[in-house]
């Protein structure tokens, strides 16, 4: 039997990144000012992805170029060293939790060879569902929501009415929450953050099952490759919010009616992610702040080979104020 060699798990570099931006916004908990989290985010994630050794291309940022000034879409990012990587970033997700004092907001980022992320475009979204390993081969994005509950139900040795339904708490929503109220199942609803309500479906200590319904393209790459190390499984479709959107991607070349399977929002297994709580949730602990420092709570996967790792670090706000630019 021939061995590999084992290759660097670059998901320990980005965990560094993730507890910088989770330690800088958790500053801005229930304070009201979603825009200076974001800012103090961005700053310190940027600050600590040009020091690992990569050569980066974000694929997923904030938001379009001409609008962010960091992160943006096409930035390069690294030391510029080998591998060549695509990058996914979240550095908030569930901003508007955050701004309020709420729960299940964590900041994110993977990796992915060069070339195998999806890349939205224009398009903010997306329609999802999502589920753990034990249902991964049974999901239909184009069945109804009936036979995908009962499909979950079979593979997962359960009675509808015993599922968890994670969804978006959005008007378009409406009838979707409606029609799972009417087949029996469990609801969660949540007001932002499918970055974490998906991954939350593939790990059983979080109680949910399923998620369902329209979230944000971008998320859903970055969930893709978590998914990805956790077995589990994800399909979707993009979802214009207008004609405009939709004749420009006709125009652009996307397949708007095509399902896009796991393998499509990121085509290698070779994947790396990192999230950090910022504040606390059923995924993971907030920020807690102390006199000295602070503690934080990530988990790290990597696809390649499914570990997944959780993390609890001190932090010691002394001596990382003499060697960083972050001002924790």
């Amino acid at each position: 039997m021939i061995h590999s060699k084992p290759t660097r798990n670059l998901a320990l570099d980005l965990v560094r990144v993730t507890e910088a931006a989770a330690l800088a916004a958790g500053r801005f908990m229930g304070r009201g000012d979603k825009i200076a989290a974001d800012k103090a985010s961005v700053d310190a994630m940027r600050l600590v992805l040009n020091e690992v050794e990569m050569d980066g291309i974000i694929v997923i940022g904030e938001g379009e170029k001409d609008e962010a000034p960091m992160l943006y879409n096409g930035e390069r990012l690294g030391n510029g060293e080998p591998p060549q990587v695509d990058i996914a970033v979240d550095p908030i997700d569930g901003t508007r939790p955050l701004a309020n004092g709420l729960y299940n907001s964590i900041s994110t980022v993977a990796l992915a060879p060069r070339g195998t992320m999806f890349n939205p475009g224009p398009f903010v979204y997306m329609d999802k569902i999502a589920v753990g390993p034990e249902a991964r081969d049974v999901i239909d994005i184009n069945a109804s929501v009936e036979d995908n509950l009962n499909a979950v139900a079979r593979a997962k040795g359960m009675d509808v009415h015993d599922l968890t339904v994670i969804i978006l708490d959005r008007p378009r929503h409406e009838k979707l929450i409606a029609e799972v109220r009417r087949l029996g199942a469990r609801i969660r609803l949540i007001p932002d953050g499918d970055v974490a309500a998906a991954l939350m479906t593939a790990m059983p200590e979080t109680g949910i099952d399923i998620l369902f319904g329209i979230g944000g393209t971008p998320e859903g790459v970055l969930a893709a490759c978590a998914l990805r190390c956790l077995g589990g499984n994800m399909q979707g479709k993009i979802y214009p919010r207008n004609d405009a959107e939709r004749q420009m991607g006709i125009e652009m070349g996307y397949q708007l009616d095509k399902v896009l399977r796991l393998e499509d929002l990121v085509s290698s297994e070779d994947t790396f992610f990192a999230a950090t709580g910022i504040t606390g949730g059923e995924l993971l602990h907030g920020v807690s702040y102390t006199g000295a420092g602070a503690t934080t709570d990530s988990i790290v996967m990597r696809g390649l080979t499914g570990t997944v790792r959780r993390i609890s670090a001190q932090h010691r706000f002394a001596k990382l104020g003499r060697i960083s630019a972050i001002p924790y």
